[in-house]
C-alpha cells in the first residue's frame, strides 16, 4: 500500500531541540529507509519546514512503524498524518462499454 505521511510539529517544541546531531541522525535514518523501499520519495514543503514523505506498507500500522523509526518521531519532535492511497479509479470510465 502507498501512503503519503506529511509532517506535523508537535506543539511547545522549540525550534532549539532541533540538534545538529539529531537532524543528522534524521537524514541517516531516512536514507537508509529510502535505501530499503520504504520510503518512495521525500520532500519539503515549498510553504513551510514541514517533510512530505511517500511510503510503501502494509497498511497504516506499518507505516506508523517505520515512522516511529526516525530520531525525530522518537524524540517527539515531530508525528505524521499517514494519508492512504489507492489506484485512480477514473480511467475505467473512460473504457466502459468498449
Amino acid at each position: 500500500m502507498r501512503l503519503i505521511a506529511l509532517e506535523r510539529p508537535m506543539p511547545g517544541v522549540a525550534g532549539e531541540a532541533f540538534t545538529a546531531e539529531l537532524l543528522r541522525e534524521e537524514a541517516l535514518r531516512a536514507w537508509d529507509l529510502y535505501q530499503s523501499g520504504a520510503i518512495r520519495e521525500l520532500y519539503f514543503r515549498a510553504d513551510r519546514a514541514e517533510a512530505v514523505l511517500v511510503l510503501e506498507a502494509q497498511d497504516v500500522a506499518a507505516a506508523r512503524g517505520i515512522l516511529s523509526e526516525l530520531p525525530l518521531v522518537r524524540a517527539r519532535l515531530i508525528d505524521f498524518e499517514l494519508v492512504p492511497l489507492v489506484p485512480y479509479p477514473g480511467f475505467g470510465r473512460l473504457f466502459a462499454g468498449r
